[in-house]
C-alpha cells in the first residue's frame, strides 16, 4: 500500500490546524502559508498585523523583557546586529549555470515539441524516441550526461604548496644564505656548508611529509569514489535498448522500474504506483509518489508530481518519462555546482599554527636582525660573514624547525597501524589506545593487512589533514536527519490491539502505561498475520535468511514485513506465507486507502480469512466489531471510540505513520474450500488494532548527542522534513529536552506573542522563514541551546552554516544526502556518511564515517581532542628550549663568554631527539578520562566572543570599498590587501585585537609561552649554565676568566683563545693553560651544555603534561614511547658527545666526566616540583571552567527491545 496515501494524522493542540504531523509533502502548500507552531521565534507574515511583535534580547542588542518594541531598530543597533552577516559577492559564472527546471509546468504535448520528442502518452511502449543518429548529434553538441567533476591542483602544486609554507621559505633563505657566503670567502665559511645542506632538507622534508599525508588521504577517498557507470533502459527508434546513463541526451524516452536509479531528471508522462526516495536531494525520508500530470504541475520543481530527478531510486512501481535534464544542469547537478563553488575553510588548527608560525617567524627574524646588529658592532666587528652565520644560529635557535613535521605527523600517527599476519594479533603503536575506546583493527576490506604495511585508517572515521583535530574543537554539529540520526528505514514502534498500547522501541517521551511488545500478548498474533500475509513486498532474492535480503517496496510495506518477520512463529517468514496462500487480494488504492487480501487460514466458522489494512478511518468505518484483551468479539461502542482516538492521537502526536488492521472470519458455509471471489465482502469487518511505522533514531545516537551536549557542544538538526517530524525525533534523542515557545504559552497559558526568549530553550525553524532572517534574528536562533531547521533545502542549509560560522561557531556538518553537499563543503568540517552517503557528499566532505555510526563521532571528538592536547603539549615541550639555546648566545656578545653552543648543536637538539620525543606525544593517553569530554570546546562561542566577533566585522565594514551598482562589498585586489597589510601594525585596531583576550584555548597561548619561555626554559636555561660555568670553572676558568679570554679578540692586534693555535692564557689564580687545555674545556663546556638540555628536557616530557594531575603516576608513565624517544635521545647524545670522529664537526669530547651530569639532573626534579605546585595552582579554575550537567537528558540506551529482561529507567 502507499505510504504516502495514509490520512495524515489530526493536529495537536498546540499546533494550528494548517500544520500537520505527517512527513508525506502532499499537504506542502498548505503548510507554506501556515503559521508553524512549535517554533522558538514567531515570525510575523508580512501583511499581518505586527503591533503586539516582541524582540527578544539578543547579542549586541538591549534587554527588553516582555515589553513592547518599537517595529524599526535604531541605526547602530541594525548595524551592530547584521555585523558579519553581509552577502558575498555573488559568483556570477556560477550563477550562469543555475538553470531553474520549469518543464513541470509544461503539458505533455508541450514538452514534446520543446525537446524534440515523440512519445505515447496511452501506450508508452508503442513510443518512437529519438533516433539513433539524432541521439548520436545531440550527444556531440550537448555532452554526455555527467557531472564535471571538480578541479584539482596536481602533484606538484601541492607539493610546491606545502614548500612554500612560512617556515619551509625562512628554513631554505637560511640555507641559501650560508651557500652565498661560500663565495664570499670559500675556505672560512665551507664548514657552514653543512649548516645550509641541513636547513634546506629540513624545509624539503617537512614538505614531502605533509604531501605525502595528504596524497595518501586523497587516493584513499577516490578509491571510496570509484564507481561502475549504471545503465539505464532507453526506447530509441521504437526499440528497447539497455545503454550507459552516460549516453542519454535531451528528448530520450526512459523507463524506469523498482529497484532502478533514475538515470537523469524526467518528465514523467505514464506512470503506475510509482514512488522515488527523494531522501538524499531533499531529505524527505517518505517515498514520494509521482505521476503524470496531463495539465502541467504549477508546483516547485521538488515538489512537481510530474518529475524524478537524476540518482534517485524507484522504490515502487514503474514509469515513462522524458530526459528534460542531463549532467550539470539536472537538479543534483545544479546542487553540485552550488557545491563547487564553496571554497573549503582553513581548519582552526591550521589558522592557529599559522598565527604562532607568523609569531615565532616574527620573533625569530627580529632577533636575529638584532643580534646581527650587536654582533658586527662588537664581537664580529668587521667579519660580516661570521656575524651572518651567528644570526642564522639565533634564528635557528628560535623558529622550532621540526614543528611542521610534528603538526602533520602528530595528526596521523594515532590512525596509523602495523598489521601483521592472521596467526598473530596486530601490533600497533596505537593499538592499545583505540581497542579501549571500542574500536576493531581491520582493513576496509575486512581481512588483516599482510605484516609491516603501514596505512592511514580509522576503523570509524576516514579523514583528510588536520579533520580529526577539527572534530574535537567543534562548538556547533549541524546534522542531517534522515540516514544520519534515524535509519531512513520506517520501522514499527508502536501497536495498540485490545485497548492497550505496546511498545517495540523506547524513547523518552513514551507514555509510562505503554507496554514492552511481546509475541504472546492478546491479539498480536493476528496483528503479525496482517502484516506478513497482506503485502505485496519483493526481495532480491530468497534463497537466503531473512536478515541478509534486500527487501523491495515502499517503505511502509517494508517496515510491515521487517515487524513480522520479527515475530513469525520460529521467525521463518518464508513457512509462515506460504502455509496461508492469498485466493484473492485487492491492492492497495488512492481511493479506498486500503489493502485487501483473502488467505487459506483455517479458523472455527470456516477455512479463509479476510486480512485488510489501510488508513485508520477507512478501516474503521467498515468495522462492526473489535477485539478486547481477551481476543473476543466485541460491538464498537463510544467507549471503544474514545479509547480509539486517544490511541490514534498518541501515535500521531510522536510524528508516527498510523495503520489499522482489521480481519473477516469467512464462514465455510457461505464461503467454502475452492470459492472463487469476484468480489470480497465490502464491511462487517472485527478491528483488531493500530500499528504505528516511524524512522527511528539508530542504535547509540541518543547517548551521542547527550554526550555531546555534556562536552560543550552544541547539536542541531537540519532536516528537510515537516517540522513535527523532525520535533519529534529529536525529543527521542536528548537533542530537545526543554520546551519550544509553543509549549511554554500552552503551560502558562498566555499568548504565544507575549513569551520571551529567556522563558524556552528549543526552537522549531521552518525553512521558508530562513530567506527572510534578519541578523537580530540569527542571534536569536543560536542563543538557543536546542535548534531544529525543518522543511530546509541545499541553500538553506549553506546559509545556516554561513551564518553560525559568521558567529564564531566552529561548525561541523554531518549528512549523507546530495542536498548535504554545499554545506558539508562549506563547514569548518564535513562529515558524509560511506554506506549511505551519494558521492557528491563524500565527494565534499573532509571526513568519511565508514560505519556510518552517528556514536562514532563522540570518540572521534574525544580523540580530536586528546590530539589536540598532545599536540600542545609536545609544542609545550618542543618550544621550551629555545630559552637554553637563546640566552646563552645572548651571553656570548654581551658578556661575552665563549660561544655556549654552535648552530650545528642546536640543530641536533631540534631536529635530533627532540623531534622524535615531539612526536612520541601523539601516543599519550588522556591525563583525566573524566575531564576531557567535561570541558567545553577549546574556543566556546559565549556572549563576549560573539560582541567581539560583531566589533571586528563592523570595522571591516567600515574600512570596505562599497560597489554602487550592488551595494555589496568590493574585493581588495592582491596589491591593495599587500599595502593594507603593511599599514595594519601602524592602527590602533591592529594592537587592539593582537592583545585582546578570548574565551577559552588556543593551541599556542599566553599558559603555553609563559610554561615554556618564562618558567621552564628559564629553569632549564640555568641548569644548562651551571654545568656551563662549572665545567669551565673546573678546566681552570673563572666566568671573569672567560670574559678576559673573550674580550682579548677586540685588541689589537687580535688575540683568539679557545683553538688549537692560540697562545697561552693566565687565569685569575696564575695557572698557565695552554690551546689544548682551552680546547678541551670549550669543548667539555659545550658538551655539558648540550647534555644540560637533554637531561633536563627528559624531565621536561612528563613536566609539560601535568595539567589536571601531577606529573607523577601511571598516567604520565604509560606511553612507553616517551622511553624510546629518551633512550635514542640518549644515545645519539652519547654518539655525538664521546665519539672522536665527529668531534670535528660538533664539537664534543670525551673527557667530559659523567658526574657533571647531575647537574641537570637536579635541575629536572627542580622542573617536576615547580610542575606539580603549578597543578595544585590551576586546579580550582580548571574545575570551574567544566560543562555543567543538563537536565532532561536520558542516557539510556537507545534501542529497546520487548526480549530485554528489565525495562530501562529514564535518567
Amino acid at each position: 500500500m502507499s505510504s504516502n496515501d495514509v490520512p495524515l494524522p489530526v493536529p495537536l493542540p498546540e499546533l494550528s490546524a494548517a500544520t500537520t504531523t505527517s512527513s508525506s509533502v502532499e499537504d506542502k502548500s498548505d503548510e507554506k502559508d501556515a503559521p508553524i507552531a512549535g517554533t522558538g521565534i514567531n515570525f510575523a507574515d508580512e501583511d499581518a498585523e505586527v503591533a503586539h511583535q516582541h524582540r527578544p534580547s539578543g547579542i549586541g542588542l538591549p534587554r527588553v523583557g516582555t515589553k513592547e518594541l518599537r517595529r524599526e531598530l535604531t541605526r547602530d543597533e541594525k548595524e551592530l546586529a547584521n555585523a558579519g552577516y553581509q552577502k558575498e559577492t555573488p559568483d556570477t559564472k556560477s550563477e550562469g549555470k543555475l538553470v531553474d527546471i520549469i518543464e513541470q509546468h509544461l503539458t505533455p504535448e508541450a514538452l514534446a515539441v520543446k525537446m524534440g520528442a515523440d512519445f505515447n502518452v496511452k501506450v508508452p511502449a508503442e513510443s518512437l524516441g529519438l533516433t539513433t543518429a539524432e541521439a548520436a548529434r545531440r550527444l556531440a553538441t550537448n555532452g554526455a550526461n555527467v557531472l564535471t567533476p571538480p578541479v584539482k591542483k596536481g602533484a606538484w602544486r601541492k607539493y610546491f604548496d606545502s614548500l612554500t609554507s612560512l617556515f619551509n621559505l625562512l628554513l631554505i633563505l637560511c640555507g641559501v644564505l650560508e651557500y652565498v657566503l661560500l663565495g664570499v670567502d670559500y675556505h672560512a665559511n665551507f664548514a657552514n656548508t653543512y649548516l645550509g645542506a641541513i636547513l634546506i632538507a629540513v624545509a624539503f622534508l617537512n614538505a614531502g611529509i605533509e604531501y605525502y599525508q595528504v596524497a595518501k588521504s586523497e587516493a584513499i577517498l577516490a578509491s571510496f569514489l570509484a564507481l561502475i557507470p549504471p545503465a539505464c533502459t532507453v526506447l530509441r527508434d521504437g526499440q528497447i535498448s539497455t545503454i550507459p546513463a552516460q549516453g542519454l541526451v535531451h528528448g530520450d524516452v526512459v523507463l524506469v522500474r523498482m529497484g532502478d536509479k533514475t538515470p537523469a531528471d524526467l518528465y514523467i508522462f505514464a506512470a503506475g504506483s510509482l514512488k522515488v526516495d527523494n531522501s538524499s536531494l531533499t531529505g524527505e525520508s517518505e517515498p514520494q509518489e509521482r505521476h503524470a500530470v496531463p495539465e502541467g504541475d504549477p508546483a516547485k520543481a521538488a515538489e512537481a508530481k510530474n518529475l524524478v530527478f537524476n540518482s534517485t531510486l524507484v522504490v515502487s512501481g514503474e514509469g515513462w518519462g522524458v530526459v528534460v535534464r542531463t549532467g550539470d544542469n539536472t537538479f543534483i547537478g545544479q546542487i553540485a555546482n552550488l557545491t563547487g563553488n564553496e571554497a573549503g575553510k582553513k581548519s582552526p588548527l591550521a589558522e592557529e599554527i599559522e598565527s604562532f608560525v607568523k609569531k615565532i617567524s616574527g620573533l625569530a627574524i627580529g632577533s636575529a636582525i638584532l643580534f646581527f646588529i650587536i654582533g658586527i658592532a662588537s664581537v664580529y666587528k668587521g667579519h660580516a660573514a661570521s656575524t651572518v652565520t651567528f644570526a642564522i644560529t639565533i634564528l635557528v635557535a628560535f623558529v622550532p624547525e621540526g614543528l611542521p613535521a610534528t603538526v602533520t605527523v602528530s595528526s596521523f600517527l594515532p590512525f596509523l597501524a602495523l598489521h601483521e599476519t592472521k596467526q598473530h594479533p596486530p601490533s600497533a603503536f596505537a593499538l592499545n589506545r583505540r581497542e579501549k575506546n571500542g574500536f576493531k583493527e581491520r582493513s576496509r576490506e575486512g581481512s588483516p593487512r599482510s605484516r609491516g604495511e603501514l596505512l592511514p585508517f580509522f576503523t570509524h572515521f576516514y579523514f583528510l589533514s588536520t579533520g580529526i583535530q577539527t572534530l574535537g574543537a567543534i562548538t556547533l554539529l549541524a546534522t542531517d536527519k534522515t540516514g544520519t540520526l534515524t535509519r531512513n528505514q520506517m520501522t514499527v514502534s508502536n501497536v495498540w490491539t485490545g485497548c492497550v498500547m505496546y511498545t517495540d522501541f523506547q524513547a523518552n517521551n513514551d507514555d509510562d502505561e505503554a507496554q514492552p511488545l511481546v509475541i504472546g500478548a492478546t491479539n498480536m498474533t493476528t496483528i503479525i498475520d496482517v502484516c506478513a500475509l497482506n503485502s505485496k513486498i519483493k526481495f532480491n532474492r530468497t534463497d537466503i535468511p531473512f536478515s541478509q535480503r534486500e527487501v523491495l517496496g515502499d517503505a511502509t510495506e517494508t517496515g510491515l514485513t521487517r515487524f513480522a518477520a520479527k515475530y513469525v512463529p520460529n521467525s521463518d517468514y518464508d513457512a509462515a506465507r506460504a502455509a496461508a496462500p492469498v485466493v484473492h487480494s485487492v491492492p492497495f488504492n488512492s481511493e479506498t486507502k486500503t489493502a485487501l487480501v483473502i488467505v487459506e487460514k483455517t479458523h472455527v466458522n470456516g477455512s479463509m480469512t479476510l486480512l485488510i489494512k489501510g488508513a485508520p478511518e477507512r478501516v474503521l468505518e467498515r468495522c462492526v466489531t473489535y477485539l478486547d484483551r481477551d481476543g473476543k468479539d466485541k460491538k464498537l461502542d463510544d467507549e471503544f471510540k474514545v479509547m480509539y482516538e486517544g490511541a490514534y492521537d498518541y501515535m500521531a502526536s510522536r510524528g508516527h505513520r498510523c495503520i489499522a488492521t482489521a480481519q473477516l472470519l469467512l464462514p465455510a458455509a457461505e464461503y467454502p474450500q475452492g470459492f472463487e471471489f469476484v468480489k470480497a465482502p465490502f464491511d462487517g469487518y472485527t478491528f483488531v488494532g493500530l500499528v504505528s511505522l516511524e524512522d527511528p533514531p539508530k542504535h547509540g545516537v541518543r547517548e551521542a548527542i547527550g554526550t555531546l551536549r555534556l562536552a560543550g557542544i552544541q547539536v542541531a538538526m537540519v532536516t528537510g522534513d515537516h517540522p513535527k517530524t523532525a520535533e519529534a525525533i529529536a525529543r527521542k534523542i536528548n537533542l530537545i529536552t526543554g520546551e519550544t515557545k509553543a509549549d511554554v504559552a500552552k503551560r502558562t497559558g498566555r499568548p504565544i506573542d507575549t513569551i520571551d526568549e529567556d522563558e524556552y530553550d528549543a526552537v522549531v525553524i521552518h525553512g521558508d522563514r530562513i530567506d527572510s532572517l534578519e541578523g537580530w534574528e540569527w542571534d536569536q536562533i543560536f542563543r538557543h541551546t536546542e535548534i531544529v531547521f525543518a522543511r530546509t533545502s541545499p541553500k538553506h542549509k549553506l546559509e545556516i552554516v554561513k551564518h553560525a560560522q559568521q558567529l564564531g561557531h566552529i561548525v561541523g556538518v554531518t549528512g549523507d544526502g546530495v542536498n548535504d553537499s554545499p554545506a558539508l563543503k562549506r563547514a569548518d568540517l564535513g562529515i558524509a556518511m560511506n554506506l549511505s552517503g551519494s558521492d557528491v557528499s563524500k565527494e565534499a566532505a573532509n571526513m568519511l564515517l565508514l560505519d556510518d555510526n552517528f556514536a562514532s563521532i563522540v570518540h572521534g571528538v574525544h580523540e580530536g581532542r586528546l590530539i589536540f592536547a598532545n599536540l600542545k603539549r609536545s609544542i609545550r615541550y618542543t618550544v621550551t628550549h629555545s630559552i637554553p639555546e637563546v640566552i646563552p648566545q645572548l651571553l656570548y656578545i654581551l658578556v661575552p663568554v665563549p660561544l655556549p653552543l654552535s648552530a650545528l648543536l642546536i640543530l641536533v637538539i631540534d631536529l635530533g631527539f627532540e623531534l622524535f620525543v615531539a612526536l612520541t606525544f601523539a601516543f599519550d593517553p588522556p591525563e583525566s578520562a573524566s575531564a576531557i569530554m567535561s570541558l567545553p570546546p577549546r574556543r566556546p562561542v559565549t556572549e563576549r566572543s560573539i560582541a567581539s566577533v560583531k566589533s571586528k566585522a563592523l570595522n571591516r565594514i567600515k574600512t570596505q570599498a562599497i560597489d554602487p551598482e550592488t551595494g555589496l562589498a568590493k574585493e581588495p585586489s592582491r596589491v591593495g590587501k599587500w599595502i593594507s597589510s603593511l599599514k595594519a601594525p601602524f592602527t590602533r585596531t591592529f594592537w587592539r585585537e593582537a592583545f585582546e583576550t578570548v574565551d577559552g584555548e588556543v593551541l599556542v597561548d599566553n599558559s603555553l609561552l609563559s610554561y615554556s619561555y618564562l618558567e621552564a626554559g628559564v629553569i632549564e636555561m640555568i641548569g644548562a649554565l651551571v654545568g656551563y660555568f662549572v665545567v669551565f670553572y673546573k678546566s681552570g676558568f673563572t666566568p671573569n676568566d672567560l670574559r678576559t679570554a673573550q674580550k682579548a679578540q677586540n685588541n689589537t692586534p687580535q688575540i683568539l683563545y679557545f683553538l688549537s693555535n692560540s697562545p697561552d692564557f693566565t687565569n685569575s689564580a696564575g695557572r698557565v693553560l695552554n690551546a689544548q687545555d682551552q680546547v678541551d674545556a670549550w669543548a667539555k663546556a659545550q658538551s655539558i651544555m648540550y647534555l644540560s638540555i637533554f637531561i633536563i628536557q627528559c624531565f621536561n616530557i612528563f613536566a609539560c603534561k601535568a595539567k589536571f594531575l601531577p606529573p607523577f603516576g601511571k598516567q604520565v608513565l604509560t606511553n612507553y614511547w616517551n622511553f624510546a624517544g629518551i633512550l635514542g635521545g640518549a644515545a645519539l647524545a652519547m654518539f655525538i658527545i664521546y665519539t672522536p670522529p665527529l668531534h670535528t664537526v660538533f664539537g664534543g669530547t670525551y673527557k667530559l666526566s659523567p658526574l657533571y651530569w647531575l647537574i641537570p639532573v637536579a635541575f629536572g626534579f627542580l622542573l617536576l616540583a615547580w610542575s606539580t605546585a603549578r597543578v595544585y595552582i590551576t586546579r580550582r579554575r580548571l574545575n570551574s571552567e567544566k560543562v555543567q550537567p543538563i537536565k532532561g537528558l536520558s542516557m539510556y540506551a537507545t534501542q529497546y527491545s520487548a526480549k530485554s529482561a528489565t525495562r530501562p529507567v529514564k535518567a
